[in-house]
């Protein structure tokens, strides 16, 4: 063998190793430590479509063995009703069947799944090797005004509620909503948000208005969340995503922003071909007389994809939105919220299912970032804050 090739051969194996070794650490952090994300739209994705996420699927961003191989160990199950049900009455009998879902999935495979309605019960999954199952209700329509559905959907595992949705309902104002009917919360969701601390339920306001945020740290006793929400920073004037103020004063009261994944949270170039995207098929449904849930505004989304190239966001982008919280507040206040299996084909180029937390976790370790830091971020700055509602739910009050 020539010395040249010797030298590309030891180049080449050195580099393998050394990649091989970046991957490793990475992978060790993800496995070793508990993963918690607290939004994947899972119940909902089979319920339009099932299939069998006890093993290895073709399509969704879930399933158990990409969980595996990612590190995840505390999935939140989003029970997501649409903004719709509830002026059409069915939100408290779809989330009912959701949760079954999810139970049905724990029944099906109890060697792989654990249903976890506490963090003691998610550090005990993660224990046993399990994949503990956690709930949050996306959207609080299914309490149909009636204080006492809290009760029983927390009976039910239902760990976080994010008030609102995609409209104003009884409960909370909307950040997607224009119609601002309660100029942030109602009187009943103030109620709401007492009666959950009383409970033990986490308060999630992702999806809601800035002044309903505002109301419900005033209102709160104990630290709230952002279940999938980013950084209003990179998408100005986007009031999905929370602005440098609303970080500050949810890192205050000691709650936990949750990073969404969706390439239109993470780039304002993304977030603008959305908007470009949603302006042209309004348009087009309003011209033809179509209705905007049926068929032909799935069509028409499809064939601007195709005639517009869809902007993905990349890893780095992701990661940017981390450091801008830690920058902003401490590396204590931020955490995993992808929203997969609810932002469609929209993920950023590297993260493109559960398997992929270990690529994150190698960027952060990349930008400095201690195991410590790392053990946070994957999920002991959210237990914190479930424990800390949990123990304020604990102590009698007259």
């Amino acid at each position: 063998m020539r010395p040249i090739q010797s030298l590309l051969l030891l180049w080449t194996g050195w580099a393998f190793c050394l990649v091989a070794q970046a991957q490793g650490d990475a992978a060790g952090p993800a496995q070793k430590y508990l993963l918690v994300d607290t939004h994947i739209d899972v119940p909902e994705r089979l319920e339009e479509h099932w299939e069998d996420v006890t093993r290895a699927t073709q399509k969704g961003d879930f399933d158990y063995e990409r969980a595996r191989r990612g590190g995840l160990d505390v999935p939140f199950m989003s029970i997501y009703t649409p903004a719709e049900s509830e002026a059409e009455g069915t939100s408290f009998d779809l989330a009912n069947r959701l949760v079954d879902r999810v139970e049905a999935l724990v029944g099906r495979a109890p060697d792989k799944f654990m249903l976890v309605k506490t963090p003691r019960e998610a550090e005990l999954a993660h224990q046993r090797g399990l994949i503990g199952l956690a709930m949050g209700m996306e959207n609080g329509a299914p309490i149909d005004g009636k204080l006492e559905n809290l009760a029983f959907f927390r009976d039910r595992g239902i760990s976080y509620i994010t008030l609102a949705h995609s409209l104003s309902n009884h409960i909370s104002d909307s950040s997607y909503d224009e119609k601002r009917q309660w100029n942030g919360l109602s009187p009943f969701g103030r109620e709401v948000v007492s009666e959950m601390n009383r409970l033990g339920m986490m308060v999630d306001i992702s999806h809601v208005s800035d002044e309903a945020f505002f109301q419900v740290l005033e209102i709160s006793r104990v630290p709230v969340i952002a279940s999938h929400s980013s950084a209003r920073f990179f998408t100005p004037g986007w009031e999905r995503n929370m602005s440098d103020e609303m970080i500050k004063a949810l890192a205050a009261k000691g709650g936990v922003i949750m990073i969404n994944f969706g390439s239109s949270f993470l780039t304002e170039e993304a977030r603008q071909w959305y908007d470009r995207m949603s302006e042209a098929r309004k348009s087009y449904l309003s011209r033809n007389g179509f209705d905007e849930h049926g068929s032909e505004a799935e069509v028409f989304q499809q064939d601007y994809r195709a005639a517009h190239p869809f902007p993905y966001a990349n890893l780095d982008d992701l990661v940017a939105h981390f450091t801008h919280v830690i920058r902003l507040v401490g590396v204590a206040y931020v955490g995993i919220g992808s929203d997969f299996d609810g932002v469609g084909d929209s993920l950023p180029e590297g993260m493109k299912d559960v398997s992929f937390y270990p690529a994150l976790v190698e960027k952060l370790l990349a930008k400095g970032h201690t195991a410590a830091d790392i053990e946070a971020i994957l999920g002991g700055n959210l237990l914190r804050v479930w424990r800390a509602v949990e123990d304020y739910a604990a102590v009698p009050r007259g």
